[in-house]
């Protein structure tokens, strides 16, 4: 980050092109009733305070969990690679750094 005021501390210095139509840049209250946005990850209303075995983890996915521009993700190496100088990332399987990602099923083989 190069010092730009506006910025908070999970915020990062995004490219124009990555900049319109992301949505609001205040927190907001999603439809869990959890302010999303405002660094207080432990939120009486979040779905992670009431956890059990019937919760099912879908309730946590999709774009109301994620700030469009103060999300913790945005300062991984890849992220700033990709939204602060735009370099895309490498194609190819996903790879986790401890686990292998692969579903197991091998591609069919060129003949």
């Amino acid at each position: 980050m190069a010092g730009d005021p506006r910025l908070d501390p999970f915020e990062i210095e995004f490219l124009p092109r990555f900049r319109s139509g992301r949505g609001p840049r205040a927190p907001f209250v999603n439809r869990h009733g959890v302010t999303i946005g405002d660094h207080e990850y432990a939120s009486p209303d979040s779905p992670l305070e009431q956890w059990s075995e019937e919760t099912d983890p879908a309730v946590m996915a999709g774009d109301e969990w994620v700030h469009p521009y103060k999300d913790i993700g945005f300062l991984t190496a890849q992220n700033r690679a990709l939204f602060e100088q735009g370099d895309e990332p490498d194609p190819g399987p996903l790879r986790h750094p401890e686990h292998s990602a692969e579903s197991g099923v091998e591609p069919p083989q060129e003949p």
